[in-house]
């Protein structure tokens, strides 16, 4: 008998450059449609993390400074609970400071 059950996986990033990468891994890796990933601030306000990365940074060294950086940024997604274990670990191996799945 499969276990068709459903978790949530939710995955804190400092930084939005990592947090871009997981998204891409869940959608490209992992076959899970854009559209059910959640992506907003871990805290209450808004967030492009917690220092500037990706987007934010020129190769140049120029830094954007409009960008707000109050804190992680989560990524969250419902998965078949048979799956968690292997995304789970590729969060972690992105950069997640924390994973954690119910």
């Amino acid at each position: 008998m499969s276990d068709n059950s459903i978790t949530t996986v939710r995955a804190i990033f400092e930084t939005r450059e990592p947090a871009d990468l997981a998204v891409e891994h869940l959608v490209q890796k992992h076959g899970i449609p854009r559209s059910d990933i959640f992506v907003q601030a871990a805290g209450d306000g808004n967030t492009a993390g917690s220092a500037p990365s990706g987007g934010d940074v020129s190769s140049s060294g120029y830094v954007r400074t409009d960008a707000p950086l109050a804190g992680e940024i989560e990524i969250s997604v419902d998965i078949a609970a048979d799956r968690l274990a292997a995304i789970q670990r590729n969060m972690g191996d992105l950069g997640a400071m924390r994973v954690s799945g119910r």
